[in-house]
């Protein structure tokens, strides 16, 4: 009875000597403050709930803007404050330049050799020189402007047809925005060639989302994978058949496509602009880089990062005027100032809508379409706001809790674009790093201006040529999803009419 007695004392006592001597030791060492406590193996993975990045705020609101967290075997350094935001991409950029080696790297990123998870050094910096100056430059998206602007003009025309088939139909905001962007992806990609995959052009949309949702489906299910690398022999190996399957169907979509593309000897000038034309005309040149598995990794990193994003971003700002109609008439009005009713916005029009891109800025403030980026590693030692940071520190930059700070925002729950106004050419000075829905950095998103282009035109276009309303008296509904990239939990659904002064043009396209 006594030992009985003596072990229900030990135990609580030998833990507790335990989490004080582990939070004594990690003072002792310099790093930054963690929350308490820290359990054995799991660290403090029992403090996460989703949505993660909100979680993730409210635990630095009460322990500090600069926390580091042990989830499983990985410690974690999290920042919400700009100063240290700035710090991580200025002084510490090249340090925090490396990716995790997350299983989402080894099985979609060709074993860490795309651009979104290969390692910082030659053959990244390639990868998004490539990027930059081969694919998505200036003067190559001049070029092919014309395929956004035909894409947004047949979605308008589509609209104008079922409107006026059927005034009180309720639309799927989201489908059609999908349809819309990976069509313009897609061509922009590799010119009208994603027909000659075999199927008509709707089963190879349904074919890519079914190949995206189980994507992230299978990327939500690694994350204890990653932290606890145990968890995969409790999983007995069924989590990287899961990705090997998914993989191949990714790969294979691909492969396909690069192969009829390859096989069309007639290669018209328009189709030379395409991103896989570029492409492959490097191949040529140096075949032994530009390999089939460089392109197809490429192009993936762009073709799935480019269209979920911009998607996920056009849907929340259409949410966020719905429930600020005020915003919405202000936006017309603009358009219909500069463009008038005698033709339809084109992209040359986007310099001169300053308050479009407001409420663009403001939508990727309070809803960035990656609220705690892609996660960084430290590649060495390092220094942040005074702690240290050990060599192999996993850094999440919580963008959303940064760009929603009180402190930094007036009323940031608020959606109003007039913020981002600069009045007097005098903008408000701000220390450190505030707004950064595309990262910054050496890992800035290489697709900022693509981006910009299409989710500009699409708004411009939705917001000129109809009128929209919510399908009830009741505000839309803002619930988060609780994936990575935290996009509506629901597809926004709408009503529509075509604007009578702009109906002429529509259905002359």
């Amino acid at each position: 009875m006594a030992l009985e007695v003596n072990t229900y004392i030990c135990i609580p006592v030998l833990v507790v000597l335990y989490l004080l001597t582990k939070t004594v030791l990690h003072k002792l060492r310099g790093l930054p403050p963690a929350p308490f406590p820290v359990l054995p193996v799991i660290g403090h993975l029992h403090l996460l709930k989703k949505p993660l990045h909100q979680t993730l705020a409210k635990l630095s609101e009460r322990h500090g803007k600069v926390l580091l967290f042990r989830f499983g075997s990985r410690r974690v350094l999290h920042v919400s404050s700009p100063l240290a935001a700035e710090e991580c991409f200025s002084k510490n950029d090249i340090v925090f330049a490396n990716r995790p080696g997350f299983l989402c790297g080894k099985y979609f990123g060709y074993n860490y050799t795309s651009l979104s998870w290969a390692p910082y050094g030659e053959h990244w910096q390639n990868l998004r020189r490539i990027s930059a100056t081969d694919l998505l430059s200036s003067t190559r998206l001049d070029s092919l402007s014309y395929i956004r602007l035909e894409e947004i003009q047949s979605l308008t025309h589509r609209l104008f047809l079922a409107s006026n088939k059927n005034p009180n139909e309720i639309l799927n905001l989201r489908s059609e925005l999908f349809g819309f962007v990976f069509i313009v992806m897609t061509r922009m990609m590799g010119g009208k060639m994603h027909n000659g995959l075999g199927i008509e052009k709707s089963d190879i949309a349904k074919r890519f989302h079914d190949i995206v949702a189980d994507t992230a489906q299978v990327n939500a299910q690694s994350g204890m994978a990653d932290m606890l690398p145990i968890w995969r022999w409790f999983l007995g190996g069924r989590l990287e058949k899961r990705y090997t399957s998914v993989q191949k169907r990714r790969d294979d979509f691909m492969q396909e496509w690069i192969n009829e593309i390859r096989a069309d000897v007639l290669r018209n000038e328009e189709e030379k602009k395409t991103f896989l034309r570029v492409l492959l005309s490097l191949q040529d040149s140096d075949p032994e880089y530009y390999t089939d598995e460089m392109i197809k990794s490429l192009s993936q990193a762009l073709l799935h990062g480019g269209i979920s994003t911009s998607v996920e971003t056009m849907e929340w700002a259409m949410s966020l005027l719905l429930n600020s109609p005020h915003v919405l008439i202000k936006a017309q009005a603009e358009i219909d100032s500069v463009v008038g009713c005698v033709r339809l916005v084109n992209e040359a029009d986007l310099s001169k809508l300053p308050y479009l891109h407001c409420i663009i800025k403001e939508t990727l403030r309070m809803h960035p379409a990656a609220p705690l980026l892609l996660p960084h590693e430290s590649s060495k030692e390092c220094s942040l706001g005074g702690y240290r940071i050990p060599h192999g520190t996993m850094l999440l930059m919580n963008v959303w809790a940064l760009q929603n700070d009180p402190n930094t925002w007036d009323c940031p729950e608020i959606f109003k674009p007039e913020r981002f106004e600069i009045k007097d050419n005098i903008a408000k000075p701000k220390e450190g790093l505030t707004m950064m829905p595309f990262g910054s950095g050496r890992r800035r998103c290489p697709g900022e201006n693509l981006a910009m282009r299409i989710m500009g035109l699409g708004l411009a276009s939705l917001i000129q040529c109809f009128e929209w309303k919510r399908v009830s008296d009741e505000l839309v509904d803002m619930t988060e999803s609780a994936g990575f990239s935290a996009p509506r939990a629901q597809p926004l659904m709408v009503k529509y009419l075509t604007r009578s002064t702009i109906a002429s043009h529509i259905i002359h396209i």
